[in-house]
């Protein structure tokens, strides 16, 4: 197995237990709501490609914001990840994985979070030299319980859970030899944005940060 394969990945999962996963309606909020996570300890970013606006908002995050790691989330196929790559975006990650897309992270300077829900997928990825997976739908999928049975056969993998996870079942998952991090929604609320109430998002970005730290 290669590091290479997933070139700066380790150090960015490790930024902070937990990694915002963020959906940008209007690109004009993604500057003051990027600065906000960073303030409260969140710098590893996913941006979503689940909006119009969510490659600008790649595109000012990674441009603007000091201290701020932009990812990209939902990445499907090997376009996105050169667009998000173009974008500035330093991390990808995807909800799945396909060969075409792994192909299109082999050699890449950005690293790919590609998502596993079964230990037959979580093998596809040892075989390519991967040491980092995304498990998602991480609660409906199994949730810590499932997760925890998979370090021994596989303790080739280390995980960042995403898909459902609450500040009360963080924990569960934090508290896993095989975890990294988790990935969540929860400090970004759609009335605290549309509001441009960005002090709350950083008060609740500071609680995620300090999640797993016991």
């Amino acid at each position: 197995m290669s590091p290479e394969v997933q070139p700066g990945l380790a150090p960015i999962l490790a930024l902070a237990p937990v990694v915002p996963v963020v959906i940008v309606e209007n690109a004009a909020d993604a500057v003051p709501l990027a600065r906000a996570l960073v303030a409260g300890g969140l710098k590893a970013i996913e941006i979503t490609l689940r909006t119009p606006a969510a490659m600008e908002a790649i595109r000012r995050v990674a441009g603007e914001v000091e201290g701020a790691v932009a990812g990209a989330g939902t990445v499907l196929d090997a376009a996105q990840f050169e667009a998000v790559m173009k974008a500035g975006a330093k991390f990808a990650v995807s909800p799945g994985a396909t060969d075409r897309l792994l192909d299109a992270a082999t050699g890449s300077p950005m690293p790919l979070l590609p998502g596993i829900a079964t230990a037959s997928e979580a093998m596809a990825l040892i075989e390519r030299g991967y040491r980092y997976a995304k498990f998602f739908p991480a609660e409906p999928a199994g949730g810590a319980t499932y997760l925890a049975a998979l370090a021994s056969p596989l303790p080739q993998l280390t995980f960042c859970p995403t898909g459902g996870i609450t500040p009360e079942s963080a924990p569960r998952y934090l508290k896993l030899a095989n975890v990294v991090c988790v990935g969540g929604s929860w400090m970004i609320r759609r009335e605290h944005v549309a509001a441009g109430d960005y002090a709350a998002i950083t008060a609740a970005s500071a609680v995620a940060a300090k999640l797993g730290a016991a």
